[in-house]
């Protein structure tokens, strides 16, 4: 299977990385809300809070502190394959409740490395061609390499 075989180069941005850390150690980061706070959001910035339900229509809500702005994110899974897959939105809060004004839906895949390690792809979704292209020059790459470059260090400290 081509992991980025269904990418609407219209809607969708994403990146590839290969991260030194387990992937056990990287899905635990993602879904156990103590390790969230260690690389979700690129440094300075801040998560000030997680409530996780790793379950399909479970809530996956966070709040950030962005240069003294607190910004209050709900969002729902939409797919938990342990180990393998998460794919989360702000489309929906949890009990399917539509969010008003929607950014994205996140789609993170990890597979073993080769050499060892974990292959991490990220995958922003968007509903519009504007809102990629929005997300794009805010800086989607540098934010989530950002946020890649933290898990990773993170990660490896806990997989010693």
């Amino acid at each position: 299977m081509t992991r980025e075989m269904d990418l609407d180069p219209e809607t969708d941005l994403s990146f590839t990385r290969v991260l030194a850390a387990p992937r056990r150690v990287i899905w635990d980061c993602w879904t156990m809300p103590a390790h969230i706070p260690h690389f979700f959001i690129p440094a300075p910035h801040k998560v000030t809070a997680v409530e996780i339900d790793l379950r399909v229509g479970g809530r996956f809500n966070t709040v950030f502190e962005v240069e003294g702005h607190v910004m209050d994110n709900k969002g729902v899974y939409l797919e938990v394959v342990p180990q393998e897959k998460l794919v989360f939105t702000d489309a929906y809060t949890e009990g399917w409740k539509p969010a008003p004004e929607p950014f994205m839906t996140a789609i993170l895949l990890l597979a073993d490395a080769p050499e060892g390690g974990t292959v991490y792809t990220a995958i922003a979704r968007h509903r519009t061609p504007a809102a990629r292209q929005s997300h794009e020059e805010m800086g989607f790459h540098d934010g989530w390499g950002t946020v890649a470059t933290q898990l990773e260090r993170y990660a490896m400290g806990l997989a010693e």
